[in-house]
């Protein structure tokens, strides 16, 4: 699969960051894409939520927002798979360009603005797919929505019934005033709202936090999801700080920083996380992860499961083998 993917990687490179992506999803679509179908060493499997997965390694949301390919990148090795975000009505997101490589730095810069196909499409694909792997579903809320809970509650009412998990996207640093759910008073009422719209539907539900929280967000994020019961945390989005280190003429761009450059921050967050927790549930770490040991530094951090998708603009569907090769190493 590597050498295959190298030839296809040089013809990516040369296109536009959101060009080569959206070709990528038309090739993974036609299933001519090469998989890879080894079995995971033992050592990786991992129990969560009542379930065993084969490894800890997932791929994150805005890979796939409207549920086309949930199938074919389990295929290539992933423990899970997280499409969306996914929002109530379509939306076409800010205006282009709005998806950067920062090569030199190992990083991504985008300010998407949750585009995407909306709540039916997204739907009807879930529907329509077997219930093979673990995937879970990330919604989110319509930039022009005059009740943004309204939005998480709407898509989690009609997707729960067919997700492994559930995501409420409150840190996406593109759609202005989103971050703001993040607030003790509104995070507390937009997933008691969520809870109880999901309440005959058992399906875990998560929320995913920004990286850039301080100790005092922490506090109330943790505080609610303990009172609430929620069932676990993501850490984190991108991050709108941009590290003295960036050395890529993009590196001012406007929008979420993703990819190496966001190793550092995300973990130590994930960290100040896990401390409050006290393991009451499980966390994800997103954020950076291109080797196995950056999947190890998460997991002792406190993560149950590790996310990535930065790292694939640079290294595609081998990655993924290569991180668990790695982890097992180290384990």
């Amino acid at each position: 699969m590597a050498a295959w993917y190298a030839l296809a990687d040089l013809a990516l490179s040369r296109l536009d960051a959101e060009a080569a992506h959206g070709l990528a999803i038309r090739a993974l679509k036609t299933g001519l894409v090469p998989g890879d179908r080894r079995p995971d060493p033992p050592s990786l499997g991992v129990e969560v939520w009542g379930r065993r997965l084969p490894n800890p390694i997932g791929l994150a949301a805005g890979f796939d927002k409207n549920a086309e390919v949930p199938d074919a990148m389990l295929g290539m090795g992933f423990g899970f798979v997280e499409i969306g975000s996914v929002t109530p009505r379509p939306q076409d997101g800010n205006p282009r360009p709005r998806l950067f490589r920062l090569p030199e730095d190992r990083g991504v810069i985008n300010r998407m603005g949750f585009n995407g196909q909306g709540l039916a499409p997204a739907l009807s694909r879930l529907k329509a797919r077997p219930r093979n792997g673990f995937v879970g579903v990330n919604i989110g809320a319509n930039k022009d929505s005059e009740d943004r809970t309204a939005d998480y509650v709407t898509c989690a009412s009609a997707l729960a019934p067919h997700a492994d998990y559930l995501v409420c996207n409150v840190s996406s640093p593109n759609t202005p005033g989103l971050r703001n759910l993040q607030g003790r008073e509104q995070l507390g009422d937009l997933l008691k709202r969520v809870q109880d719209a999901i309440a005959g539907t058992p399906v875990p539900l998560v929320v995913k936090i920004a990286p850039d929280a301080t100790d005092d967000d922490l506090d109330d994020i943790v505080a609610v999801a303990r009172d609430l019961r929620i069932d676990g945390i993501i850490i984190g989005n991108t991050t709108l700080s941009r590290p003295p280190s960036l050395r890529s003429s993009r590196k001012d761009e406007t929008g979420g920083l993703s990819g190496a450059p966001l190793m550092s921050l995300s973990t130590e967050v994930l960290r100040k996380t896990a401390e409050r927790v006290e393991k009451q549930f499980p966390l994800i770490g997103c954020g950076g992860v291109s080797s196995g040991a950056d999947a190890l530094a998460k997991l002792r951090a406190g993560a149950t499961l590790v996310q990535l998708y930065s790292a694939m603009v640079y290294e595609g569907p081998p990655l993924v083998r290569r991180i668990k090769d790695e982890l097992a190493a180290l384990l």
